[in-house]
């Protein structure tokens, strides 16, 4: 994924250059399913935590989304792929799904929400 992600950038800064392309999106999703596989559905929304691994897959997940949301913005002025809009967008998926693993493993359950009634 690093070696995408510098092939991600890039592609943003050479117009015209193309490097992500559905395959990398496709290996994205496949990995996404696999860890999700054996997740619980989720109900209820989780509060990021967890021992560190999986508080440091939670701050990449924000960083990804600022970087998918900044390239969406950069998409109304100049050309940029929907692969790599799709490609942002299943990163910051799989981060998600990866620190629900390992606050399951370093913790053996996940931080729920839990909305305090006024």
């Amino acid at each position: 994924m690093q070696h995408d992600l510098f092939d991600l950038g890039g592609e943003l800064c050479i117009p015209g250059h193309r490097m992500i392309e559905a395959a990398h999106v496709e290996r994205l999703e496949t990995e996404l399913d696999g860890f999700n596989e054996d997740l619980p559905p989720l109900k209820e929304f989780i509060l990021p935590g967890g021992g560190p691994a999986a508080a440091a897959c939670h701050v990449a997940r924000a960083v990804c989304r600022r970087a998918e949301r900044r390239c969406w913005s950069l998409a109304r002025a100049e050309h940029v792929s929907s692969e790599t809009l799709q490609y942002l967008n299943r990163l910051s998926d799989l981060l998600f799904v990866l620190a629900r693993v390992l606050a399951r493993h370093e913790h053996g359950s996940e931080v729920i929400w839990r909305r305090t009634k006024k």
